[in-house]
């Protein structure tokens, strides 16, 4: 339900120059543009499932791409029945100048890497709510530090360094084949978000929100006399979800989708802070930019 303080489910990343929407709830559109961001490079759309308050600012998010200009593709990811739903939706948007591309989730997990990008993965995994609903994680890996040392110890020429430094394998005039390998430490830690939302705790939750950098989770309930509603709307307290982040060791917990009774999310997070100290009763328009651990670190 959305309030006059609280708008309905959406997640925006990005990286790289491409920016991914996760559902897109109504007023997605007027929490973008408070953020002053723009709407044309949204290259993937990923919908955990097909409740109204998770897909109902589609078709406007649509027209404005196209009054936007957005002439490439875009991916859209979802529980099967993708194209048919998304279909409806666009008999009052039925004209846009950028073809979609759909890909309909039919198994417990799978990944999509990122067209253009092999370093970026997402990965859909089931959740457990009243329809098919599915989760997301989000990985950036990071390949390891380039060894001048190995590469002047194994004679390849200067000229092939930075090519290799990027990933790329490739055959010399003289025909020896070069790999990455070659010159390339061990892979560095890179960056993980998971976000999962509409589920009681599952075992495929707490499996992909594994040492994420930022875990966000639905609170539905931050109440301490709510656990049995939860169960039987098959949705989360704000103690379950901060029990799973613990499970995982992430890095930090933002708590989302709040019931609507729930007017001040913050007055109960100290519940979920005791099992999870690094939890956040998130608002809307929370933002953060997520960088790589510092060189030897390992945070």
């Amino acid at each position: 339900m959305p309030l006059p303080y609280r708008w309905l489910t959406s997640l925006m990343l990005r990286y790289n120059g491409t920016s991914i929407l996760v559902d897109c709830g109504e007023a997605t559109q007027i929490a973008m543009r408070k953020k002053g961001w723009s709407p044309k490079p949204i290259d993937v759309m990923c919908f955990t499932h097909y409740h109204a308050d998770h897909i109902s600012g589609l078709p406007g998010m649509l027209l404005t791409m196209g009054n936007a200009e957005k002439d490439t593709p875009l991916t859209m990811i979802g529980p099967k029945g993708l194209e048919r739903v998304v279909g409806a939706l666009r008999v009052i948007a039925p004209e846009i100048p950028f073809p979609i591309v759909y890909h309909e989730l039919t198994q417990p997990t799978e990944t999509i890497p990122l067209a253009g990008n092999e370093a970026f993965t997402i990965t859909a995994f089931k959740v457990n709510h009243n329809v098919t609903c599915y989760g997301y994680r989000f990985d950036l890996t990071r390949a390891g530090r380039f060894d001048a040392d190995r590469a002047t110890a194994q004679g390849i020429d200067v000229k092939y360094w930075n090519r290799l430094q990027h990933g790329e394998t490739l055959t010399t005039p003289e025909g020896r084949t070069l790999t990455p390998e070659m010159v390339l430490g061990p892979a560095r830690r890179g960056l993980r978000l998971t976000y999962t939302t509409d589920s009681r705790p599952t075992k495929s939750i707490a499996e992909n929100a594994d040492h994420a950098d930022l875990f966000i989770c639905e609170g539905m309930y931050g109440e301490p006399d709510k656990d049995e509603q939860a169960r039987e709307k098959k949705h989360m307290t704000f103690t379950e979800a901060a029990t799973l982040a613990k499970e995982a060791q992430v890095k930090e917990l933002w708590l989302t989708h709040y019931s609507p009774s729930l007017n001040h999310p913050a007055e109960y997070v100290h519940r979920a802070q005791k099992i999870f100290e690094n939890t956040v009763a998130a608002k809307d328009g929370r933002s953060v930019d997520l960088a790589y651990p510092e060189e030897g670190t390992g945070e």
